[in-house]
């Protein structure tokens, strides 16, 4: 970003103090205060517009960076986002749905999370009982998921809760992580968004090993609840399959593409026909369990900042958000499917990853499960017409 100085040089910091005197004083002679003040005001009027014209140049330059809100490029890749994963109707918003989003915290003060629903807050890190972001990972999610500002959330009027699991650098115990689901479960979550993953334990049930966060997933399911995650940013290192907890079978994995909805070259690959070595074994996966099970934006979504700015941000954490929030609008369409006024429990996760399979576009010339591009491109008018004909 470049910076601007308007301050007078030296010499007009001179010539402006010279002024001043002679318009104090008092010379008897009419005309030459005539002349002087129209002096004046010609020099004022000057250094105006060499100001004014030097701020609108900054403001050209710098893509809008010198005012406080995001640049022309978010905005339009924000907007260009928005119509990708075709959106529901604008009356809904996700009121009545409880999300719970698992991260490095939340940032409250950003002008873009004013007006937001935070119905609970848990530090797991360093125990502090006010909500904040010491890394801004968390902020950037929730974000996408209310902002309500210069950039808008998916389901911005959804009840939020937030579950901070991971410190200062980003990471987290899985431990910890495990913890945080269970406490989201505890306050009444109906979906619960993680963007993070890593790799399982090598023997993930060995005895003394504690709860892992895919043990938490599974039982939030159980329950009725929706859990989505992230496939993971492996990339051209990617080592054969999706990031854990998304690697669990009713875990929603989300993948990655680009603006122009091509696969996103970050995004992780699912391995999805089974496997002995390297460990852990997987079983081969069969429909609508085939991972990832569906993409989403990944590649420069417009984002919030911890610091009350506003940013752009690539990977698979984004793109769960946005399937986050897909499901809080079928929730607020389709209340019956939320597990507190269900007895279904895990039926109804099952139902809505069918329509999720469904719904999906796939990608140019795809005829079936793609395990870069998952069942296709997340399409959330076409989800909640799935489940209203269902």
């Amino acid at each position: 970003m470049s910076v601007y100085d308007f301050s007078p040089s030296p010499s007009e910091e001179g010539e402006v103090e010279a002024l001043t005197p002679i318009l104090l004083g008092n010379t008897g002679d009419d005309q030459s205060d005539i002349r002087l003040i129209k002096l004046v005001v010609s020099f004022t009027l000057g250094i105006t517009l060499v100001l004014a014209a030097g701020y609108l140049a900054a403001v050209v330059l710098s893509d809008g960076a010198i005012l406080m809100r995001p640049s022309e490029v978010a905005l339009q890749r924000h907007a260009t986002y928005d119509a990708l994963i075709q959106p529901a109707s604008e009356s809904l918003n996700g009121d009545g749905v409880v999300a719970c989003i698992v991260d490095s915290g939340i940032a409250t003060d950003h002008e873009d999370l004013e007006g937001m629903n935070l119905a609970g807050w848990k530090d797991f890190v360093n125990g502090n009982s006010q909500p904040y972001d010491d890394h801004g990972h968390g902020t950037s999610m929730a974000g996408i998921l209310v902002a309500n500002g210069w950039l808008k959330g998916v389901a911005k009027e959804v009840d939020l809760l937030v579950a901070k699991a991971l410190g200062s650098d980003g990471s987290g115990n899985d431990q910890t992580v495990a913890e945080a689901i269970d406490w989201c479960v505890q306050n009444g979550a109906h979906v619960i968004s993680l963007s993070l993953g890593g790799a399982p334990d090598i023997l993930p049930f060995t005895l003394g090993s504690g709860r892992s966060s895919g043990d938490a997933a599974n039982d939030a399911i159980d329950s009725g609840i929706y859990v989505v995650a992230a496939a993971g940013n492996d990339g051209e290192d990617d080592d054969g399959d999706v990031a854990h907890p998304s690697s669990e079978a009713g875990v929603i994995s989300v993948g990655g593409v680009t603006l122009k909805g091509t696969h996103w070259s970050g995004s992780s690959k699912g391995d999805n026909n089974g496997r002995l070595l390297p460990l852990p074994v997987l079983m081969p996966r069969g429909d609508p369990n085939k991972k990832p099970e569906i993409v989403a934006p990944a590649e420069g979504v417009p984002v919030l900042l911890e610091n009350g700015g506003w940013g752009i941000a690539d990977g698979t954490s984004a793109s769960t958000v946005y399937v986050t929030g897909a499901l809080c609008l079928l929730l607020q369409e389709k209340p019956n499917l939320k597990a507190d006024e269900s007895d279904a429990g895990a039926d109804n996760i099952n139902a809505v990853k069918q329509w999720l399979m469904n719904s999906a576009v796939p990608d140019e010339g795809q005829v079936s499960h793609d395990d870069y591009y998952g069942y296709g491109l997340l399409n959330i008018q076409g989800l909640i017409d799935e489940a209203t004909q269902a």
